[in-house]
Parts: C-alpha cells; structure tokens; sequence
C-alpha cells in the first residue's frame, strides 16, 4: 500500500494524455470499421479515466501540498488540461463508437466547468505569483494542452450539435465556432513562445520532453474541430456564411500540423540516436502518442468534409503508426506498474 501511496504522491497532472490517447485511437479505429476493437478501447477508456479519477481524488485529499505546487508551477500547471481534454474526448468517443448521449451530456458539462475552472485559476497564478522561471524553464509543449482542451470542447459541442432540436442546436454550435477560434487564437500566442525557446535558447536532450509533440497534435485537433463545423454549416446559418473561411483555417492548421511532423522526427532523432538520451517510459509519452492518432482521426475528417479524395491515403498509413505507438506506450505503462508491486518502496518524506 505504501508502494502505492508513493506512486500517487508524484502523480503526473498529464497523466490524462492517457485517456486522449486511447480516446483517439479508438475513434480512429470506429472509422476505419473496425467496430470490435473500437468497442474494446472504449471500455478500456472507461475504467482507466475511472481509475485516473480514483488517483487523483486520492491524491488532492492525502497530497494537496504536492497538487497544489504541481497546478500553479509553469512546467506541470499546463498538464492538468490533460483532464479536460481527456474528459472531451472521452465525451467524443462514447458518442461516435456506443452512441451513448446521455453519457456524453454528462462528460461535456463536466469538461466546460473544469475548463472554467482550470484556465482562469492557473493562468490567473502564472500572472501573479512573485517567483517565476525565464522563458526556456518556464514553457514547454504542454502549454499547448490548454488549446488541445480548448479545441476538444469544441469538437464534442459540434458532435452534440448536430443531435439536438433548434434552437439548442444553434446554440451549441455558435459554442463550437468560438471555443475553435479561441483555441486558434491561443495556439498562435504560445506557438510563438514555444519557436522562440527554441531558436534562441540553449536546447538539451532532457529538455525535448514529449509533449512537445503537442505542437502538431493542438493543429491536429483544431483541424478536425473545423471539419466538424464544416459538417454542421446547413444547421445554423453563422456557420453557413463563415463556411469559406472555416474550410481555409481547417486546411491551414492541418497544413501547420504536417509542417511539424518531420521536424519533430528530426528532433527524435537527434535526441536518441545522436545524442543517445534513453528511451524509458514516461507518462508523457502519452501526450505524443495523442497527435499521432489525433492526425489520423482529423485528416480522415477533412478528407470527408471537404471530399478530398486524394488525401485518404494518408490515415489509412498513419492509423498503423498511431496504433503501434499507443501499444509500445501501453506496454512501458504495464512493465512500470509492475516494477512498482515488485520493487521496494521509497522512502516519503513527512
């Protein structure tokens, strides 16, 4: 039990890239046809965001000094979006997969009052805590978790949307559209923050944690939030006017996305093989398995919303890539719980 009481006081606050990730994957599997699988990482998402709850709770009530440092520090602040996100997309998959409304009311409403509740209390202490770190301590890829929650509100509202009577339905579409241009609006602020860090600053291996894959999965999310919008235009006529201009800032973010795509291979690469920084799991690893998945998922939408055929080749490759990684993660997640029953227990200070 202390084992495990240990475990939870470090309790990642990313931890819920666990639920995107799954999440997305198994709407990309439902996509594709692959009805059973879809059905099994849906149940599986159910009892790991269960658990996940059970942990956190657990820690807010036995740790609140530990939580408490972890929700105002600019590192680890950003990773509790992760439970926004996770909570949307969880939303999003209980819809597409098991056609569960109900349950999905319920996710959505919960991920719009902790969205409420974590921007404005953690970007509220970052402005006027007295201590704070330079700009190459204090930002990472993460940060981007806050547009990725952002964006995964609107892709559920847009989901919901299109099930509802009018004039709910307009109402939750005009939600949509603007949770979709605020996210946009973010990603531009912290992107520019995030590419300044790296162009002017010293970079290490230790320092290309993997949430800086979030860089492409924030495009990736926003992508198939505006392709989502595309599908709901005859629903509400804001949406039909501005359809022109959402179709060109649903391909300019997926274009954004690709651009990062190589460029975060190249890093990768350098990182572990140049520079030979071991490859271990890490909870993070979540959060760059999620944009893989995420880009498969948004591509396809697009491809439909837009009817570009010529693209469907795409998530039909890169399903293959976002599966494998999610697999290799589950199994690093699997051997780290089980060395935690094996191995002795550290020591927790009073």
């Amino acid at each position: 039990m202390k084992r495990i009481a240990d475990n939870v006081r470090r309790l990642s606050p990313a931890y819920f890239a666990l639920v995107m990730a799954t999440g997305i994957i198994g709407i990309a599997l439902h996509q594709i046809g692959l009805r059973a699988l879809s059905i099994a990482f849906l149940s599986l998402n159910v009892v790991q965001y269960l658990v996940l709850w059970v942990l956190t709770l657990w820690r807010i009530i036995r740790y609140p000094k530990e939580f408490g440092a972890d929700l105002i520090g600019h590192q680890s602040g950003p990773g509790f979006f992760t439970v926004v996100a996770g909570t949307c997309i969880l939303g999003s998959q209980s819809i597409l997969v098991a056609h569960a409304h109900f349950f999905a009311f319920f996710l959505w409403g919960l991920g719009i009052a902790l969205w409420v509740a974590l921007t404005y209390f953690i970007f509220a202490a970052f402005t006027i805590k007295e201590n704070k770190p330079s700009l190459d301590q204090g930002i990472s890829g993460a940060w981007l978790l806050a547009v990725v929650a952002t964006q995964a509100i609107a892709v559920l509202s847009a989901l919901l949307a299109s099930r509802l009577p009018q004039p709910d339905r307009l109402h939750v579409n005009f939600l949509a559209l603007s949770m979709w241009l605020w996210g946009g609006m973010m990603y531009i602020w912290m992107i520019s923050l995030i590419f300044y860090r790296y162009a002017f600053f010293r970079f290490s291996p230790n320092d290309l944690s993997p949430p800086y894959w979030i860089n492409m999965g924030a495009m990736a999310i926003s992508t198939l939030a505006g392709a989502r919008l595309i599908e709901n235009a005859a629903d509400a006529w804001f949406l039909e006017s501005l359809r022109p201009f959402i179709k060109g800032f649903t391909i300019f973010y997926w274009a954004t996305g690709t651009w990062w795509i190589p460029m975060l291979l190249i890093l990768a690469v350098w990182r572990h093989v140049y520079k030979r920084f071991p490859l271990y799991y890490d909870p993070l690893y979540w959060g760059a398995v999620f944009p893989l998945g995420m880009y498969t998922v948004s591509t396809l939408e697009m491809d439909r919303s837009m009817r570009l055929d010529f693209m469907y080749v795409l998530p039909r490759v890169f399903i293959y890539v976002a599966v494998g990684a999610w697999m290799l993660t589950f199994y690093g997640m699997l051997r780290s719980i089980f060395r935690v029953f094996r191995s002795k227990p550290a020591p927790i200070d009073p």
